[in-house]
């Protein structure tokens, strides 16, 4: 080889490209430096997602910051680049297609996304988040272009206080964290999953105003027993069979252990999509000693209470007088069934143990009840009672003759026209939710529901629908999406300064998101208010949520505002555009 001399450095390469730094002039073998050079220049402005805002920069920004020459010369108003961004949007024919498109505008004006999100958030939260989120992650080392999180795998343990010192952010207030094993209603897709804390924490700051800086999405990569996955080439994430036990327990708490290291006491920890065995265990092990909150569990069981405490109007009668029947016993279903136990408990001032009986579950071996206590999962256990055994659904509505039913179980159509009819032969306005996602995996969509009850069902749903007309009447069925509830919960927490999240504050959030459910909502058949109206909503979740930490001297910001709505709005993110110096 060639001794390599200062002068050679210096010489132009590959047609006159100086290289200043030897790249070029090192052979393979030889190790370089990933250098970057910052200079005063607008170049690097224009490829800085949180300061970049494409066209808008006025002329005197474009003086001030070297953008002469880098931009053509007209100059384009926020607006009118979110309407040029619309017109691009709507000519894909796939919601792949708009999700990968919404990506790329994030990862180059983060600004610009973030107002496009929330001024068009009823057409653009479908392709946000579910159901075209679940297509991403199937599809997630495929479109994969450059990470958005980070990935904390095996490989890290003893080191992960490290990985996350290597996050640019320090001042980090919430981490969506899964680790891909239960990636909404389609199993497990390991480190693929991660377009589901990605899609979570854009929600938090689009619809709950957090700031996008103090966000960090998180895969916690153990391994995948999706043998498609383990098979494919274009796989991001450890080919290896999901780790257990001891190996996994004390990953996670490494990770607990950093994250409260790292950040501080007030990090809110959203555990997302972990399978039901881990799901639980987590919550219980960290919610007395960390910031914690399972969005599958809590979150869930949170908006659709909402959901049944706003249904009281159509219903004229208390949720003490219902009886509650569950297609499902996991983690959704048996945490929605727990709130609603707590929230009848304190409306007829009972305990929670009498409350429970009022409500029944249906898993995959039937109804859950006494004769198969032994055999139970510890947290299906409390909902068995007294009855004999029921084989199906339909076996179970004609014996508890239920007047809410609710499916979580991911069971596509699984409440068949006889489900239906049967909960409407008994029922003047039967109570069907069909909570399951994304949209084949739901249990009915909205027209079987209106069609086969004859137009008398009240009925919400996991998965978007459109509206339904029956018999000359127009029906909309509403959404019963988490993102009525964490993006608010979360800001509740962060301006309160909390330091743990207690039942009574999902049931607060609750009742704040029922409280906006207004009389033209309730004219239309929904139980939930309109989307466009989200920030609104999150401010006022976010005022209830902090009211009861300083209730329950769970908060550690003081002193407590005077005026906790106009603080949870004051404290919102805006992505308006700025005017630079």
């Amino acid at each position: 080889m060639e001794k390599v001399t200062n002068s050679d450095l210096k010489s132009s390469v590959n047609g006159g490209v100086v290289d200043v730094y030897g790249e070029d002039s090192a052979t393979i073998e030889h190790n370089i430096t990933p250098w970057s050079l910052s200079v005063s220049s607008g170049y690097s402005l224009l490829r800085d997602p949180r300061y970049n805002k494409g066209l808008a920069f006025t002329e005197k920004e474009r003086d001030t910051h070297y953008l002469r020459g880098l931009l053509p010369p007209v100059v384009l108003d926020q607006k009118l680049q979110e309407k040029r961004l619309m017109n691009n949007i709507r000519q894909y024919q796939f919601p792949l297609q708009k999700y990968m498109a919404l990506t790329e505008l994030q990862e180059r004006n983060e600004r610009l996304f973030y107002k496009f999100l929330i001024d068009n958030v009823e057409e653009l939260l479908p392709i946000v988040y579910t159901p075209t989120v679940g297509e991403a992650c199937q599809k997630f080392g495929s479109i994969f272009r450059r990470p958005q999180g980070l990935f904390i795998s095996l490989k890290d343990k003893g080191k992960i206080l490290d990985v996350l010192k290597n996050w640019p952010e320090r001042n980090i207030q919430v981490i969506v964290v899964t680790d891909g094993e239960r990636i909404l209603g389609l199993g497990d897709l390991g480190c693929q999953g991660m377009g589901i804390p990605v899609g979570k924490l854009a929600l938090y700051s689009a619809l709950g105003g957090v700031r996008p800086s103090a966000c960090l999405p998180v895969t916690i990569d153990v391994g995948t027993n999706n043998e498609k996955l383990l098979n494919d080439e274009f796989y991001i994430g450890l080919r290896q069979k999901r780790a257990t036990g001891q190996e996994y327990s004390e990953l996670l708490h490494e990770f607990m252990s950093a994250v409260k290291q790292n950040y501080g006491e007030n990090v809110l920890v959203q555990f997302e999509d972990f399978a039901n065995h881990n799901a639980f265990k987590l919550l219980a092990k960290y919610r007395d000693s960390h910031l914690v909150f399972n969005d599958d569990i809590q979150g869930t069981a949170s908006v659709v209470l909402a959901g049944l405490v706003s249904a009281q109007k159509l219903t004229n009668s208390p949720l003490a007088e219902h009886t509650f029947l569950f297609l499902g016993a996991g983690e959704a279903g048996t945490g929605i069934a727990e709130l609603i136990a707590l929230y009848i408990s304190k409306q007829m001032n009972a305990s929670v143990e009498e409350s429970r009986k009022k409500i029944w579950l249906v898993d995959s071996k039937g109804l859950i009840v006494n004769s198969r206590k032994d055999s139970l999962q510890d947290f299906k256990k409390p909902w068995a009672h007294e009855h004999e055994p029921v084989k199906d659904l339909l076996g179970a509505i004609k014996a508890i003759n239920p007047t809410v039913l609710i499916g979580s179980a991911g069971i596509g159509r699984a409440f068949t026209k006889e489900v239906i009819e049967a909960m409407s032969s008994t029922n003047e306005r039967p109570l069907i939710m069909a909570l399951s996602n994304p949209t084949t995996q739901s249990e009915c969509t909205a027209e079987e529901a209106y069609t086969w009850s004859k137009g008398r069902a009240i009925f919400a749903s996991g998965s978007p629908f459109d509206p339904v007309e029956y018999e000359g009447n127009v029906f909309v069925s509403t959404q019963a999406n988490n993102a009525y509830i964490f993006p608010g919960l979360g800001l509740g927490l962060v301006i309160s300064g909390a330091i743990r999240v207690h039942d009574d504050m999902l049931l607060a959030a609750a009742e704040a998101l029922a409280g906006q459910v207004s009389k033209e909502n309730y004219d239309k058949g929904m139980i939930y208010p309109s989307f466009s109206s989200i920030r609104k909503i999150s401010a006022h979740i976010a005022a209830n949520v902090a009211t009861k930490a300083y209730e329950l001297g769970l908060a550690g910001r003081l002193p407590r505002p005077k005026d906790i709505v106009k603080c949870a709005e004051s404290s919102m993110y805006s992505p308006t555009y700025r005017l630079y110096r």
